[in-house]
């Protein structure tokens, strides 16, 4: 018994070398911390106002400078020169196309934006799309109560537009390679002066469609009440050509 302590030595005291460290196999998954970047909700509801009201003092301005132009013997020059004034103010503003259709909503909204005309409102929505960072821009007009004009007024190529619902008078006139569809019906002089691109309407459409026409095509699902002086191009109701073709008034659905 009294060499018990000499004999549980080894077992008291540990080899004075270092063993070899286990090493962890997790060590390479190392852990990054992230700056937060979270925006606050109100500075976000505050940044689109601004946008808002940028955009909304871009289409008042143009009011100001076209109105007595613009109300109303549509002619093609004057469609032109309060475009370039539509132009010129929308460049300057950073936007989105969420803003696009937010402005859109604003203009049936009288404490907003006092003054609704359909034609300059269409030739300021279109200048907004064709200078839009997206390629794609959708427009949910369905619940609007009035059908806006002139929408998709010089839709450049590589900018597909699509509107949700029924839209007015001039529907892409001048359209420049573009394809625009409209999920609803449209009124008359659809397509005039088209150079090019694509038009899909997906119910009726009105009178004079492709006036002065210079290239492109327009498809209709549902009906064509009549066809304007086409100068180049096509034009499909359900899927048959009718231009270049006989009829003159294909169908007639009023």
């Amino acid at each position: 018994m009294k060499n018990l302590p000499h004999q549980n030595k080894d077992l008291a005291d540990p080899p004075s070398r270092n063993p070899r460290p286990i090493r962890n196999p997790f060590e390479e998954f190392k852990v990054y911390s992230f700056v937060k970047t979270d925006i606050p909700l109100d500075r976000i509801v505050e940044s689109t106002e601004v946008v808002m009201d940028e955009i909304r003092r871009g289409y008042e301005k143009l009011l100001e400078e076209e109105a007595k132009e613009l109300v109303w013997m549509v002619q093609y020059n004057t469609i032109i020169k309060a475009y370039e004034v539509a132009e010129r103010y929308v460049k300057e503003i950073r936007y989105s196309a969420e803003d696009i259709e937010d402005f859109c909503f604003a203009l049936e909204d009288t404490q907003r934006i006092p003054y609704l005309i359909p034609g300059p409102a269409g030739l300021y929505i279109s200048a907004l799309s064709n200078y839009a960072q997206e390629a794609e821009i959708v427009l949910k007009l369905s619940e609007l109560k009035t059908e806006i004009n002139l929408l998709g007024f010089r839709l450049p190529k590589g900018k597909r537009l699509i509107i949700e619902g029924d839209t007015g008078d001039f529907t892409g006139i001048g359209v420049e390679g573009g394809e625009l569809v409209v999920e609803g019906n449209a009124k008359n002089w659809t397509g005039a002066g088209m150079r090019s691109g694509k038009i899909l309407v997906k119910k009726n459409i009105g009178l004079h469609t492709g006036e002065w026409m210079m290239g492109g095509e327009i498809h209709v699902e549902g009906r064509v009440r009549g066809l304007g002086n086409i100068v180049e191009g096509k034009v499909f109701e359900r899927d048959k050509l009718v231009y270049p073709g006989k009829a003159r008034y294909p169908s007639l659905y009023y």
